[in-house]
């Protein structure tokens, strides 16, 4: 299918998502389903379906990827949207951009991304460390190094900072949506080589997911300048704990309690 925009929406559940025809509801991991759903499944064509336990939507994004044709790509979530400055449509009795708004903010830069979220007391790298196994960080690294040296001075920068774009959530027209692409995954199957995720809980098995978060910043760090970058709002249409968001914050840094 060809099309000017695609917006894969992140699924694992069935969920009332946007009418706008931008948006493809994707059935991430739908290789591990007892019960395919009735929207698109990331399981055929060239795909990596099988893999979404330690991928997350990284598997939709690959099967985007392999097997869609469009000028400009993005990446939502079920219950995660960018918002709208100007033009919203309604989902749920929330305001999330359009997918033309979309395309219209895209016109004047080169990447839509998340607003940073601010550890504040605490760099990116730090934050990985209080979070999850900062060795899978480093064997993020040492691939850089080795087989992506022009990127470790961005990957040093983002680490270093204390704000980053979270979700994996972005919009870029098809060049530079394929050009991510082949050098994120990669970097992802060479490091599922060294690090022992299947030995890890549910959380913490999810790594290739949160490693994606990360390396985006530096993807982008690299290639655009600030003024190229798009940053949004994003919009949770069942809230945001933020209470709870914070305990947990404090217990990792301060308690070294993280999930597993």
């Amino acid at each position: 299918m060809s099309s000017g925009i695609c917006i894969m929406v992140a699924a694992h559940k069935d969920y009332t998502f946007p009418s706008d025809l931008g948006y493809l509801p994707v059935q991430v991991g739908r290789a591990n389903s007892a019960q395919p759903l009735w929207f698109q499944g990331d399981d055929d064509g060239v795909n990596i379906s099988a893999l979404n336990q330690s991928f997350c939507e990284l598997t939709g994004l690959y099967w985007m990827w392999r097997n869609q044709e469009a000028e400009v790509y993005g990446l939502s979530h079920y219950r995660r949207y960018f918002a709208s400055l100007s033009s919203p449509i309604k989902l749920l009795g929330h305001s999330i951009a359009s997918s033309m708004e979309l395309m219209s903010l895209l016109k004047g830069k080169a990447v839509i991304l998340s607003r940073p979220r601010n550890y504040w007391i605490e760099t990116v790298r730090e934050h990985y460390k209080n979070a999850h196994h900062i060795s899978d960080l480093n064997v993020i690294e040492e691939i850089i190094q080795r087989d992506f040296p022009e990127y470790s001075s961005s990957f040093n920068r983002v680490t270093a900072r204390r704000k980053v774009s979270l979700y994996n959530m972005f919009v870029m027209r098809s060049k530079e949506f394929n050009a991510y692409c082949e050098w994120l995954f990669p970097i992802l199957f060479e490091a599922q080589k060294k690090i022992p995720y299947q030995s890890y809980g549910p959380y913490q098995k999810r790594v290739f997911g949160f490693l994606a978060e990360r390396l985006l910043n530096v993807w982008v760090e690299k290639n655009f300048t600030r003024d190229q970058i798009q940053y949004l709002p994003v919009v949770n249409l069942e809230g945001e704990n933020v209470f709870k968001k914070a305990i947990g914050f404090l217990k990792r840094k301060f308690m070294h309690s993280r999930p597993e």
